[in-house]
């Protein structure tokens, strides 16, 4: 009896295979778009839409190596102002750009600078846009020797994983062990956080993550944008409260008003992972960008609650311009 005839593996190539191509041959072999045309057989629209889509769609990441001079001022004068150990600043991406998508790539440079060193760190990690743009930006890596600990809780209002945490996704890149931490991120009550607080292996976690040796964290404004209002973490007449106080600002979930000062009410007494406590020699650098974020980010710099910085031009031009 006849056998079928084995069927051929499917090898036309996608349309995210040629984006992928002429991504490469455009920003990594330095080829023209004619050029590209020609390479690949195409006509120069296509060969533009492809190189043009290749960007979109993340197959391509650029990293800007020349360190433009008005941006190596501005990283002078904020590490003379508020004595940071660190500091990037990045060329603006324009009026209504994401400014987290600006800044990614510089921030994802400045973890893998730490993944890279050889003996073993304990590296805190916060949650937010800013970290997730971050670890989207990263090249993956084989970094077992150190260990991931988040410093906030990654439990959501309604019991779901908290979409924007990063460090099981930071972990994936870089094949590190990584300790979740596994607690609400706002508890309803106090005694509700203390008695998660009392499980044992979440003990260990925090443990843990107050012995970290560098820290990455996302700064939030306490404006009514505030990322705590708008995941739901903080109900409308509890941001009145921290405003009206002088909320300013957050750090792993914990809020402090413009000199950097932790508040010591509304969510900060239910915050269920870790404060970043302020003025410690360990590096703790903060990844932010937008104009809404000057007053916290310069709140969190006086204080040092965080001493190094990863932004974009605008806002530190901003953060500079406050007194």
């Amino acid at each position: 009896m006849s056998r079928p005839p084995a069927q051929r593996p499917d090898t036309e190539p996608t349309l995210q295979d040629e984006a992928a191509r002429a991504g490469w041959l455009y920003y990594v072999g330095g080829m023209t778009q004619d050029q590209i045309a020609v390479e690949m057989g195409v006509s120069r629209q296509r060969a533009q839409r492809l190189v043009s889509r290749a960007m979109a769609d993340g197959l391509i990441q650029v990293r800007l190596n020349h360190r433009i001079g008005v941006c190596l001022d501005l990283e002078q004068a904020l590490r003379d102002r508020f004595g940071l150990s660190r500091c990037r600043v990045v060329p603006g991406l324009g009026s209504g750009a994401d400014p987290v998508a600006g800044i990614a790539a510089a921030a994802a440079a400045e973890l893998e600078r730490f993944l890279r060193m050889p003996d073993p760190l304990v590296i805190g990690l916060g949650t937010g846009r800013a970290l997730r743009g971050l670890v989207d930006a990263m090249a993956p890596m084989e970094a077992p020797q150190h260990r991931l600990v988040s410093l906030i809780g990654n439990i959501a209002p309604d019991g779901s994983a908290s979409f924007f945490d990063v460090v099981m996704r930071i972990a994936d890149k870089v094949r590190a062990p990584h300790y979740p931490m596994l607690v609400p991120v706002i508890s309803h009550t106090p005694e509700e956080r203390a008695a998660f607080h009392a499980l044992a292996p979440v003990q260990r976690v925090l443990e843990l993550a107050r012995t970290v040796d560098v820290i990455f964290v996302g700064v939030g404004q306490m404006a009514d944008d505030a990322p705590l209002k708008k995941d739901g973490f903080a109900s409308d007449s509890e941001m009145a409260q921290m405003q009206a106080a002088g909320a300013a600002g957050e750090v792993a979930g914990w809020v402090y008003d413009s000199e950097g000062r932790y508040l010591d009410f509304g969510i900060n007494t239910r915050t269920g992972g870790v404060r970043v406590e302020p003025g410690l020699e360990r590096p703790a650098i903060g990844i932010a960008a937008g104009a809404t974020k000057a007053r916290a980010i310069r709140g969190a710099m006086k204080s040092h609650i965080i001493n190094g910085l990863v932004t974009d031009q605008p806002t530190a031009e901003a953060v500079l311009a406050l007194h």
